[in-house]
């Protein structure tokens, strides 16, 4: 790549022209409809394309594949996209050695997955100490499938001694797995293989031969019941995995009254020799039950509820006798409280660091020395403190660098070690660890340190822009210095709103392409994130989830009314939960976007519940048995808000086969009555990946090809010169 040429960009409106024109005569065949109506609490929905949620019916497999065939090509005649694989691909061999995943032993061994240019996907390597000689592990490239199929380490859990090491493997970008038990001495593959693995790794006890695991009733990630039964077994190494005992189920436990939709995950702390049970759903409430390790020999656990969802904990973290709760309980920006482990009682726990109102606190990281934690005013401006394990002394720490955003890690409540990662929207992640006693950093990295020079003449402005209720949303926009507004910048508006997830500053080469070609880039902290804290979570979520859209709306409006750009030159972008932001801004506001792309998207709220993952997400969007909430995921569904003879956007739409969390029928449903109803004579695209989960494909080259479909689609429809198709 030629780092050091800026490209100067023209916008040509014919291009865009020529190209609806092509489409209109050469559009793709329509899905077969079969319909369905349903009646929610006196509202009447026709669902056109239900027939599409049967994923093993040969005409819809058939309509899904001719989707995918015809994107494809129209995608790869793109002209451009292959100059962004190209630089994604020099980018990416700048760094020798990627190294991620790492877990540090007691004894000083580092374990971890490493990349290196020549490298598809990770593999696993162990060293003696930051210094020592490396060791391969595993590489799962060796592992034998399809002619297509590529394999990768989803997870891996070494025992307390270093000596086996749990790696759990999976296929094409799927997330249901297979574990393999390694013996690290000699790299041994030992006969114990464990299927059906959908959640977590082993997490070993402390015989160091035996460990917990949860099991999917199923390998069908297409399956509705997939995760409704999900049981925790224990396995003992050398034994026959078939004869495993199952440690928890819900049909063992109808007292604690566990929900359908809610998964039982089970856990042990090899320090505490404590058992946990956390019923888990998407709520960020946390319900947790206790039990004592040796409860494991007897016939049934005792469990004690130590936290129920009405305390609002969020996280916790242990020194070695206290247990400490990152809560939102009366603390909208978060608090910490601490109990003790010897006698646990939230209702007693004391305050440890309390809230404050001008910034976020994050969850803390506990050391030997005492708790570390940051906070975040704005969600992009964060900085670090630290205080004893009472929390009686408060201080900050300065960093190296004044950074947007900071991630810490440490090696656990027996040792000192202490790591920092500084990054921002420009800015590279910078490693460094932290001396206590001397209060200095020193710059620690794994991965290779490279310099990304394109990007270093960009600035970057920190908004406030009202809302249509006259709340201000935190905007984030990243150009090249010099910028003209003009109305004529293209402009890539990305955003998510849910779950409490906020949008935090981070170095994405990726995005960054979109400015370097001369656009902007536009992140819009939306409602239903956690920018501003636990309120500005709630606030978009089930019946207020209409903040989440119409916050981009107003973002969009400000950017067009202050001379940045225009309706013919804005694209937005997201994915997963922010498809809903992408499906509702266009169906309520065509006329402001030319371009959008919802990638592996949420687009049928209503039918959620009918999918493998969606009963676990009803306390974030609702559920269509209760009145309110139904009448809430009627009016965030995307699919059903399509109305007849719109002009709509030009639109991307993607679907990974092998997604367990939106199961591609709810993208395709989109898709297909877009296709239908669309008065546009832009394009409107399905692109179904067989080879692809919900986080993309397997491979590094899957993952360039991903980026360069969307930034070489979006360039094209806003006018970019580089993109238009000769014809």
């Amino acid at each position: 790549m030629k780092t050091n040429t800026f490209k100067k960009v023209a916008f040509l409106s014919l291009g865009i022209i020529s190209t609806g024109n092509l489409f209109a005569q050469n559009k793709p065949e329509k899905a077969p409809s079969v319909p369905a109506t349903d009646t929610y609490f006196g509202i009447t929905v026709e669902d056109k394309y239900r027939n599409l949620e049967d994923l093993k019916n040969e005409q819809t497999l058939s309509w899904l594949k001719a989707q995918a065939d015809y994107t494809n090509n129209i995608l790869n005649s793109i002209p451009g996209k292959q100059t962004l694989i190209d630089e994604l691909t020099s980018i990416n061999d700048r760094i020798t050695e990627a190294i991620s995943g790492t877990q540090i032993m007691e004894d000083g061994t580092y374990f971890y997955q490493k990349t290196t240019p020549k490298d598809q996907v990770a593999k696993l390597y162990k060293r003696n100490g930051l210094k020592g000689k490396e060791t391969l592990i595993f590489d799962p490239q060796t592992l034998k499938g399809e002619a297509k199929d590529i394999f990768t380490i989803s997870s891996f859990s070494p025992n307390k001694s270093g000596k086996l090491i749990a790696v759990n493997i999976s296929k094409n970008g799927g997330e249901m797995s297979e574990m393999l038990l390694i013996n690290v001495a000699d790299n041994k593959i030992l006969a114990d293989k464990i299927d059906k693995l959908r959640f977590g790794n082993a997490n070993w006890l402390n015989d160091d031969k035996s460990f917990l695991y949860a099991q999917s009733p199923t390998a069908d990630i297409h399956d509705a019941k997939a995760q409704l039964n999900i049981v925790t077994k224990l396995h003992v190494v050398g034994h026959d995995v078939a004869q495993d005992k199952v440690i928890f189920s819900k049909a063992m436990y109808p007292e604690l009254k566990i929900a359908e939709e809610e998964i039982p995950f089970m856990g042990y702390d090899v320090d505490s020799k404590i058992l946990f049970l956390m019923p888990y759903s998407v709520n960020p409430n946390m319900k947790m039950f206790i039990a004592k390790g040796s409860d494991l020999n007897n016939a049934k656990i005792s469990w004690k509820l130590l936290t129920d969802r009405k305390d609002e904990i969020k996280n916790f973290s242990f020194s070695d006798k206290d247990i400490y709760f990152f809560t939102s309980l009366n603390a909208p920006k978060f608090k910490v409280t601490k109990t003790s482990m010897a006698n646990p009682n939230l209702a007693t726990a004391t305050l440890v660091i309390p809230e404050d109102k001008e910034a976020n606190l994050n969850p803390i990281t506990i050391t030997k020395d005492g708790i570390f934690y940051t906070k975040t005013k704005n969600g992009i401006e964060s900085k670090l403190f630290f205080t004893d394990f009472e929390g009686k002394k408060h201080s900050e720490i300065k960093t190296p660098k004044k950074s947007a955003t900071i991630v810490l890690t440490s090696r656990g409540s027996k040792f000192s070690d202490l790591w920092v990662r500084t990054t921002g929207w420009t800015t590279k992640g910078e490693r460094y660890k932290y001396d206590i006693k001397k209060n200095n950093f020193t710059r620690e990295e794994l991965s290779t340190i490279t310099e990304y020079p394109e990007f270093e003449n960009f600035e970057i402005e920190e908004l406030m822009v009202k809302s249509h209720d006259g709340v201000e949303v935190p905007l984030s926009i990243i150009y090249k210095k010099g910028i003209k507004k003009d109305t004529k910048n293209p402009v890539l508006f990305y955003g998510y709103g849910a779950y409490g997830m906020s949008m935090s500053p981070s170095f994405n080469p990726s995005l960054l392409l979109w400015v370097e070609r001369g656009g902007i880039l536009a992140v819009a902290h939306v409602r239903g994130g956690g920018e501003l804290g636990e309120k500005w979570h709630l606030d978009g979520q089930k019946s207020k989830k209409q903040n989440t859209w119409k916050d981009v709306i107003a973002c969009t409006e400000y950017m067009i009314k202050e001379g940045y750009t225009n309706p013919a030159k804005t694209a937005i972008y997201s994915r997963s939960a922010g498809g809903i932001l992408v499906g509702r801004a266009i169906t309520e506001r065509p006329d402001l976007y030319a371009v959008a792309i919802p990638g592996v998207g949420s687009m049928n709220t209503v039918r959620g519940e009918n999918a493998p993952n969606g009963p676990a997400n009803t306390p974030e969007f609702g559920t269509v048995k209760i009145e309110d909430e139904a009448k809430a995921l009627i009016e965030m569904d995307s699919y059903l808000q399509l109305k007849e003879g719109v002009n709509y956007p030009a639109t991307l739409t993607t679907a990974g086969f092998n997604d367990p969390r939106i199961i591609v029928w709810s993208p395709a449903k989109f898709a297909a009555r877009l296709l239908e109803v669309n008065a546009s004579k832009k394009p409107t695209l399905l692109k179904v990946d067989y080879e692809a989960g919900h986080f993309g494909g397997a491979s590094k080259a899957k993952s360039y090809e991903e980026v360069a479909d969307v930034l070489s689609f979006a360039l094209w429809q806003v006018g970019h010169p580089d993109f238009q198709p000769k014809n």
